[in-house]
């Protein structure tokens, strides 16, 4: 492709609290990928460029070229909200400057090199799609991410379509033990280095299953699809993990998981249920901590989002869980609970519905974290799987810390 793709974070990106607090959205996952790969897929062979928070500017440069974060292209370019799931299949180039729209929203716009000079970005005021509104307009399929519990609720049918993307569907690689049953083996993907222990059940009637390279499914775990277990994660002995369920790389799972996100590098080993949630990097979850997802009236979920309360209108919402929080054992979550980045909870009884980040205690009394002691502890955490908090880490933690009594 001769054109450039820029993915942009928009004014709304707050509202993917607590997640946003610490990447891109476009850093999020629903199903099988994340929010990127699902919109870099329409635009195959296209140099990638980001436009981020100025919060966020150091990370990225850290993880991508410094040249891709926040520097407009300076040929033909599509550009794409980067909260926005596109399901129409583009042109590689067209002949004058098109904006697309979803559902009365701009989503996204293509602009041709002469005019690459007019568009204009502020890394503080973010992304303003005003300046392709006089473009031709084209209506588009997609689905719009407009709260963290979108993700969660769109996990099943993004599971289905990821996994149909990736036409994998009836490879059995890796080392199965005898006693393991597939159930509609054609819907089932399991990676050369995955190791499924004996008693294991991969029920994929209802959705498909695809296990990542070098997974380790312990016996009698039992996994009914549409789920995905990212690299080098392990399902515990005895776990149940059912439909709608996205687990990022390197996690530890086990108990009770029912449509919930890890976003990758946490552990919830125990027993205890959770549901509807999703929970971020390097989460701990203490043994037989439950959240709940429904209230006893069977009432929509409110949800406490970026200083504001809002309605989910969905029955179902469970825990929604930032980068470095962890748990004690035996903590209880109540439907719809927040909690912000580096919170330290334990306790008996129900937790408050919103816990902001950097918060130490539990339903008898909290208090703020000290900032180095959150630190010295995450470095540990980090440091049992090879890796340790980089210099734009610890300043983005430092500034939510900052800011964490305005949560």
């Amino acid at each position: 492709m001769d054109s450039d793709l820029c993915i942009y974070e928009d004014e709304k990106v707050t509202d993917l609290y607590p997640l946003s607090l610490t990447r891109p959205a476009f850093e999020l996952r629903s199903g099988i990928f994340t929010l990127k790969r699902k919109i870099v897929s329409h635009f195959t062979g296209a140099r990638v460029l980001y436009f981020v928070r100025n919060e966020l500017q150091a990370l990225l440069k850290e993880k991508y070229d410094a040249k891709q974060i926040n520097q407009l292209p300076q040929r033909n370019a599509f550009f794409f909200n980067s909260r926005f799931i596109p399901n129409t299949q583009f042109e590689s180039n067209y002949k004058e400057n098109t904006v697309f729209y979803a559902d009365g929203e701009i989503a996204g716009a293509y602009v041709n090199a002469k005019n690459i000079q007019n568009i204009s970005y502020d890394p503080v005021n973010l992304f303003d799609t005003a300046q392709f509104r006089n473009f031709r307009k084209i209506e588009i399929q997609g689905i719009w991410i407009n709260y963290i519990w979108d993700l969660v609720n769109r996990c099943a049918e993004q599971l289905a379509a990821d996994f149909t993307f990736m036409q994998h569907g009836g490879k059995i690689l890796g080392t199965i033990f005898p006693n393991v049953s597939i159930l509609k083996e054609s819907n089932v993907y399991i990676a050369p280095g995955a190791i499924i222990q004996p008693g294991v059940v991969l029920n994929a009637q209802a959705g498909p299953i695809y296990i990542s390279d070098g997974v380790v499914i312990m016996a009698n775990s039992i996994l009914t699809g549409p789920i995905f277990v990212g690299k080098n994660s392990v399902i515990k002995a005895g776990a149940r993990i059912y439909g709608g369920t996205s687990i990022g790389d390197l996690c530890k799972i086990g108990g009770e998981v029912e449509m919930a996100i890890v976003q990758g590098n946490s552990n919830k080993p125990h027993e205890g249920f959770l549901g509807h949630a999703y929970l971020g990097e390097w989460v701990n979850l203490g043994a037989d901590s439950n959240n709940s997802n429904l209230k006893n009236n069977y009432g929509t979920i409110k949800v406490h989002v970026a200083g504001k309360e809002v309605d989910s209108k969905s029955t179902f919402a469970g825990l929604f869980m930032g980068d470095h929080s962890k748990c004690g054992i035996n903590t209880m979550f109540n439907t719809g609970t927040t909690v912000g980045v580096m919170a330290n909870i334990f306790g008996a009884g129900f937790t408050p519905k919103h816990i902001p980040s950097f918060t130490w205690g539990g339903i008898e009394s909290f208090e703020k974290y000290d900032f180095d002691k959150a630190v010295a502890t995450a470095g540990k955490a980090m440091s049992r799987r090879g890796k340790s908090l980089s210099t734009a880490e610890y300043d983005i933690l430092r500034s939510i810390y900052e800011k964490s009594n305005t949560e």
